[in-house]
């Protein structure tokens, strides 16, 4: 792991290497049993060099926490770019072509019987399928490449739209659900 991240580090393999501040390699338990992926580092991201410490950020540690959850014990975090896009703009596919390596490596180093993926970008590019629609399949468990799969919507978009809360709460319960399916069957949440 640690190799992986001396690379993601010093990459400067596509011009996002250029403009970046920092390259986010990931945070969390190296061995968790839950993998989340987002799209790329926003503005925070890249300031600080760690995933997900922004306003969504903040919110997906809420849900975690509400599901009994931490960065620490059960979640590791990941990105499929890890270098921010100008302006938060979606990831160009040649951008994804020069990255989406770390992400398979990170994937099989954690080795998570769970992956969340937050957002339309994920759900495409670690599926790689582009018709996949996170409206028409968030919810649902897919099996891909021996892992659970759960498409979600990221924490952004709960923010721009306060009634995806309610389906992702469902969503993130059902990952408590199966998290005690799979790993832990006492696993304690306040709320689940």
């Amino acid at each position: 792991m640690e190799d992986l991240k001396n690379r993601i580090l010093n990459c400067t393999a596509c011009p996002l290497s250029k403009t970046r501040q920092h390259a986010v390699w990931g945070e969390g338990n190296p061995k968790a049993e839950i993998l989340i992926i987002a799209e790329a580092p926003g503005a925070d991201e890249d300031r600080t060099g760690r995933p997900f410490v922004g306003k969504s950020g903040q919110l997906l540690d809420k849900i975690l926490a509400a599901c009994g959850f931490t960065r620490q014990k059960h979640v590791f975090l990941s990105n499929i770019l890890r270098c921010r896009p100008p302006g938060n703009r979606t990831p160009l596919d040649e951008e994804v072509k020069a990255c989406i390596h770390f992400l398979h490596e990170q994937i099989e180093l954690v080795d998570p019987k769970i992956i969340i993926l937050l957002g339309a970008t994920p759900l495409k590019r670690v599926l790689n399928d582009d018709r996949l629609r996170i409206t028409k399949i968030r919810g649902q468990w897919i099996s891909w490449n021996g892992r659970l799969v759960m498409p979600v919507y990221h924490p952004a978009a709960l923010l721009r739209n306060p009634a995806l809360k309610y389906p992702t709460w469902d969503d993130f319960k059902n990952v408590v659900y199966k998290y005690r399916e799979l790993v832990d069957p006492e696993h304690y949440s306040e709320h689940v």
